[in-house]
């Protein structure tokens, strides 16, 4: 399993590691939703070129104003991993947030590991 990379954690404070679920909570090409901090988290694990990849984002789609991300279809432009919305089917890329469909919409993408078999996110301290 590989890591996604160190997406949104703020350049001011200090970041730490939070505790979100087990490995085997997550299903394979699919999202699943997580509260953390009170805030709702899309994580997806998915395969690319045979490889386990996760990440993570806000659960809230900002154009259908609710939160169904998790539950988007994925896919990829461009090599690119994406998700679709399930409500107006915007993109969002699941590296950087933003949307394909609209240059000044995204949303908050969040950095993710594993650590044998516990998944974390990254939060602002």
């Amino acid at each position: 399993m590989t890591v996604a990379q160190d997406l949104s954690v703020s350049d001011t404070g200090t970041q730490h590691w939070q505790y979100v679920c087990d490995a085997s909570d997550l299903v394979t090409n699919s999202g699943v939703c997580a509260l953390v901090n009170e805030q709702q988290l899309a994580i997806f694990k998915i395969v690319v070129n045979g490889e386990e990849r996760l990440y993570a984002i806000s659960n809230y789609d900002p154009i259908g104003k609710a939160n169904v991300l998790y539950r988007g279809l994925l896919g990829s432009i461009c090599d690119a991993p994406v998700v679709a919305s399930p409500l107006y089917k915007e993109h969002y890329f699941l590296e950087t947030g933003l949307c394909k469909e609209h240059s000044d919409v995204a949303v908050t993408p969040y950095a993710i590991k594993q650590d044998g078999e516990q998944i974390f996110i990254a939060c602002q301290a």
